[in-house]
């Protein structure tokens, strides 16, 4: 298997700050403990849905915000354009990763000029 290579502009003593403060142990724990409940038939998947917390996002807004095309925003996302026009048109949801990944683009507009570059 090869070796993942990432870039970043943060030294690695501001990563590991980054992430000084998250109990990786407990939201293992946690979703370990919400699995064998659902195994045991104590609690539903729509129960546990719920209790992940993803951003509300505006596709079609963000896109236009950033004044892309359905194609140029898709690239950026790594889905095709008819993804991103069913995303839009309501016909199905982007993923809890691409709408993360949307969400912090809204948050920060410098991170589609990176990931243009990267492809």
């Amino acid at each position: 298997m090869a070796e993942l290579k990432f870039k970043s502009t943060l030294s690695n003593e501001e990563i590991e700050q980054n992430f000084s403060n998250i109990d990786f142990f407990s939201g293992i724990k946690s979703g370990l403990e919400e699995a064998l409940a659902y195994e045991k038939g104590s609690a539903k998947a729509e129960t546990i849905a719920r209790k992940l917390s993803l951003p509300d996002v505006d596709v079609a807004e963000e896109r236009k915000k950033l004044d892309m095309t359905q194609k140029a925003f898709a690239s950026i996302l790594g889905v095709s354009k008819r993804t991103v026009e069913a995303w839009e048109t309501g016909k199905s949801n982007p993923s809890p990763t691409a709408r993360n990944l949307i969400y912090l683009i809204s948050q920060d507009h410098s991170l589609v000029q990176k990931l243009q570059n990267h492809f």
